[in-house]
């Protein structure tokens, strides 16, 4: 079972070299939130997928076990260079943040009460989530103008305010959160995406 990908793309051909280094880059550039710089980086700057083609690896990545961004990794990889493509991007996405947090780890046992690195985390919390909204806006208009789904574009944002306001101002615990609105969105999107009944003459 692979993500629904249009076959104009499927004839590019990348060497696993380039993966690895195309996603070393993802990974170290967006140390803490990768997804945006993934989508950056991919679609807009190589235009290796289209933004069709990204959000269907993001959705099937999420239903998958297992970080994200490693999952579409190894899809991505696959889809390119086969095997070694599929290890390659795995390791670039690994590798590099791997030996920084272990540095960082080293560092912030000894810096962590020090007011200016508390100072600096908060900060980069802040960008961090502004990534994340502002590429998933991008994906979101990307998709609207394809197929004109303003529906679900708008029941997609009613469960983020949703899940928003549970866990981050009520303070409820998220796996309460996820079992109420997962239902929910399933069904959402369920009734979106089934064909209209035709009509009796």
């Amino acid at each position: 079972m692979t993500p629904d990908i249009s076959t104009d793309s499927l004839a590019i051909s990348i060497r696993w070299p380039t993966l690895f280094i195309a996603f070393s880059r993802m990974a170290l550039t967006g140390f803490g939130g990768v997804m945006p710089f993934a989508y950056h980086a991919l679609v807009v700057k190589r235009r290796w997928l289209t933004e069709r083609e990204f959000s269907h690896y993001l959705a099937f990545s999420q239903m998958l076990p297992g970080p994200t961004i490693c999952n579409m990794a190894v899809m991505i990889g696959w889809r390119f260079a086969r095997l070694r493509g599929a290890i390659a991007a795995f390791a670039g996405i690994l590798l590099g943040p791997m030996l920084l947090v272990l540095a960082l780890g080293i560092a912030y046992a000894r810096f962590a009460t020090q007011p200016v690195v508390r100072h600096v985390l908060v900060g980069m919390s802040a960008i961090a989530a502004g990534l994340v909204i502002a590429t998933a806006m991008k994906m979101a208009l990307g998709l609207s103008q394809a197929d004109a789904r303003w529906k679900q574009m708008a029941s997609t944002a009613l469960i983020g305010v949703a899940a928003f306001i549970g866990v981050g101002v009520m303070g409820w615990p998220l796996i309460e959160v996820a079992a109420v609105l997962a239902p929910l969105s399933i069904a959402l999107a369920w009734t979106q995406s089934a064909p209209p009944s035709s009509e009796q003459p």
